[in-house]
């Protein structure tokens, strides 16, 4: 019963048929990626045994440092962009960390590892989303109005203004897939936390303010990491054009 889930693959599959028929070329990616997310997450389950047992905040804080170096690689694994890793990392840990802790600033978040590791691998996982929509969209957004740009250049326009255009489409991109989920929360999208609580017999509302909590974390950490991402950038986009 409990191997039902390997059944699931026939999804990845069809999905894999549909990126080769169209020669999309992620098919590789696709396999690689799922057959790691499912070595993963069976590593998770026994080091979260261990891991929800620390206590000492200079080792939870350690962890969620180490999954922000792993989010900086794969950031990085597919862009080609100088000085990426330094930005990538920067981008992150920044916006990560900004919000991690204006969370245990107000008390709606402690230090405690049931708490600080699943939400925080929640927020860097959504930075990692953000930083890899903002700069696919800055570099396809510069190389397509390159000529533009350098004529603002030319002009004495300062680097960032010339740039000004593209860096607020990129924060915009990077904000539709979380925009959607606010505006679909509830109705369409039932978060699998609010979800999970309510099942292990928690308040409902107390379960609707928690997930309110993590959406909230997830667009500050979108808008962060966007505006990181394209201030950080704009220096070296040209140099990979």
């Amino acid at each position: 019963m409990e191997y039902k889930f390997l059944l699931s693959y026939i999804l990845i599959a069809i999905a894999v048929y549909i990126l080769y028929r169209e020669k999309v070329g992620l098919e590789k990616d696709l396999i690689i990626s799922s057959i790691r997310a499912f070595v993963q997450l069976i590593l998770l389950g026994y080091i979260l045994i261990y891991v929800l047992k620390l206590s000492n905040v200079f080792e939870l804080l350690g962890i969620l440092f180490i999954m922000v170096l792993f989010a900086t690689y794969t950031a990085n694994s597919k862009l080609n962009l100088h000085k990426g890793y330094k930005i990538a990392f920067l981008s992150i840990f920044l916006s990560t960390f900004i919000v991690i802790f204006s969370l245990v600033g107000v008390g709606v978040l402690s230090l405690k590892a049931n708490q600080i590791i699943p939400i925080g691998g929640m927020i860097i996982g959504n930075s990692l989303n953000a930083y890899s929509q903002t700069i696919d969209r800055f570099k396809n957004d510069v190389k397509n109005n390159l000529d533009l740009i350098e004529n603002f250049i030319a002009l004495g326009t300062p680097l960032k203004e010339a740039f000004r255009i593209q860096i607020r489409n990129s924060i915009k991109a990077a904000l539709i897939p979380i925009l959607n989920n606010l505006k679909t929360l509830g109705i369409i999208w039932i978060p699998g936390i609010t979800a999970g609580m309510i099942l292990a017999g928690a308040n409902p509302m107390e379960a609707v303010f928690f997930q309110l909590v993590i959406m909230f974390s997830m667009v500050a950490v979108a808008v962060l990491t966007s505006y990181f991402t394209t201030n950080f950038s704009y220096r070296y986009i040209l140099w990979d054009l």
